[in-house]
């Protein structure tokens, strides 16, 4: 009798040296079901018109992941897919310990361990199940890389998601090529060998991710542009002039794209400089937008986990709520205010402070079980992110949506086909608010060959980002058969 191994039972085999490959999924194929050929990568660096600073770092530059991979069907036919995510180190694998160029070096050996694992991997099945399978094996190999290049800290599981993501993508990719359909037809039984309750529990009996997942995209979304820690907000904050032809200041962005939806980066340490910072974005925003004869826009505000401990945020809010009461009424969300560790910081609940404010996890979102334990924790929303795996994100969005839990799609500052993927995850999932897409701010360079096939989603004139016609086969971002952005002439 075929039979299928599961997850921890895989894991303590391959720890008994048991198990020799990759092979966890044995049940007969379906029709549908591929199989991985072959994959291939590549990186592309860039370099960022203006820092941005987040989280107590500021980061200047970007290396992309670029995944090739061909797949095969039962029946022999073939079809090529193309992944493609920022190795975003800075907000994946923080440390003070170590450079930015070590836990890069890290994660790019971990991306050529990832493509080994992922190529010698033989079994047929759906694209969420493949990854179901090879999940555990990528983040053994972050902790054996972690070992060998005697990393001060080992990597952690976030760091892991983020490098395995573009091989995930491409993998859904080839897979919606294959059939002929946007991946978003593929969530439902007429695909899919397992229900939910395969990976979240018995509650989810005979539902499946396209039960909660859009098959046709949102026409638009609100875009939600960054205001970083050190964005000029005002001509008088200039230390040195970009003179690029794109905006400089925060009133140039509103009136460029027509923007109602602001970030705010904070920095979670200097109370007074928080609260200072978002009454003053504030003002030179009702400033602007009175002009503009606007009167309906939000802000969102993102600690980056730094914040000492929720009183921290409970003083803030009160704070800005006594200083600017309209500002305050304005304010959307809070994203994931302290440690993103919360089984160790199980004290930092979120109650009193989402009785004010949706409050959102983000760092802390690995996996369902992170997500229940932030419902435990008093966090009402979730940040959904391609960057953490398509795989991933369409089982934990189904779990969020379930519990009607408040959810917007962040940002890691994707350019091109990652940006490509996080609106179609923006545009599929019914409840997301609004997309975070700063790479046009940052990293304008790297859209550039993308820019003319995608224009409502790279061009934004009325603060919104048209996602409608993300209906492309597979992942979306590639058309006509081209498989490299490189083709994009």
């Amino acid at each position: 009798m075929m039979r299928r191994i599961g997850r921890r039972a895989f894991l303590k085999s391959a720890a008994a040296g048991l198990v020799s490959s990759p092979q966890i999924l044995v049940a007969a194929p379906r029709k549908t079901d591929i199989r991985i050929e072959d994959v291939g990568f590549e990186y592309e660096e860039y370099t960022y018109r203006v820092p941005l600073k987040f989280g107590g770092m500021v980061v200047d530059r970007v290396t992309l992941l670029n995944v090739n991979c061909t797949v095969s069907s039962v029946s022999g036919k073939t079809a090529k897919g193309f992944g493609s995510m920022p190795l975003g180190n800075s907000w994946s694998f923080p440390s003070r310990r170590m450079s930015y160029a070590t836990t890069l070096d890290a994660m790019k050996t971990l991306a050529g361990r990832i493509s080994s694992l992922t190529g010698s991997y033989k079994e047929f099945g759906h694209p969420i199940d493949l990854n179901w399978a090879l999940e555990p094996l990528y983040l053994k190999a972050a902790a054996d890389v972690s070992k060998e290049l005697s990393l001060a800290e080992p990597m952690p599981k976030l760091c892991a998601l983020v490098t395995a993501s573009a091989f995930d993508a491409a993998i859904h990719d080839a897979f919606g090529k294959l059939q002929g359909v946007n991946c978003y037809h593929t969530y439902g039984p007429e695909f899919m060998s397992h229900d939910l309750s395969h990976y979240v529990g018995p509650e989810y009996r005979g539902e499946y991710p396209s039960n909660y997942i859009l098959k046709e995209p949102i026409p638009s979304l609100p875009l939600y542009h960054l205001v970083s820690a050190v964005d000029p907000l005002e001509a008088s904050d200039i230390r040195q002039r970009v003179n690029d032809g794109l905006p400089e200041t925060l009133p140039q962005w509103i009136n460029y794209n027509g923007l109602s939806h602001l970030k705010i980066k904070l920095d979670g340490d200097d109370m007074t400089w928080d609260v200072e910072r978002v009454v003053r974005v504030d003002r030179v925003t009702t400033q602007t937008q009175k002009k503009r004869g606007t009167s309906n826009w939000v802000y969102s505000l993102d600690f980056n986990e730094r914040c000492p401990n929720v009183q921290y945020l409970l003083e803030f809010l009160h704070t800005v709520k006594e200083k600017t009461p309209e500002g305050f009424e304005r304010i959307q969300y809070v994203e994931q205010p302290t440690a993103r560790d919360l089984k160790t910081h199980r004290a930092n609940v979120m109650h009193e402070a989402a009785k004010l404010k949706p409050v959102v996890i983000d760092e802390s979102l690995t996996d369902v079980e992170a997500l229940m334990l932030s419902r435990e924790m008093g966090y009402t929303g979730a940040a959904l992110k391609a960057c953490k795996g398509q795989s991933n994100m369409m089982i934990i969005a189904s779990v969020a949506e379930r519990h009607k839990m408040f959810l917007c799609v962040q940002d890691l500052t994707c350019p091109g086909a990652s940006l490509i993927q996080s609106a179609g995850l923006a545009a599929h999932v019914p409840d997301v608010k609004a997309i975070e897409a700063n790479a046009r701010q940052y990293v304008p360079a790297a859209n550039k060959t993308w820019e003319r096939r995608f224009p409502g989603v790279f061009h934004i004139t009325d603060g919104s980002m048209e996602t409608g016609h993300l209906k492309g086969p597979g992942i979306g971002a590639l058309r006509d058969g081209w498989e490299s952005p490189n083709w994009l002439k």
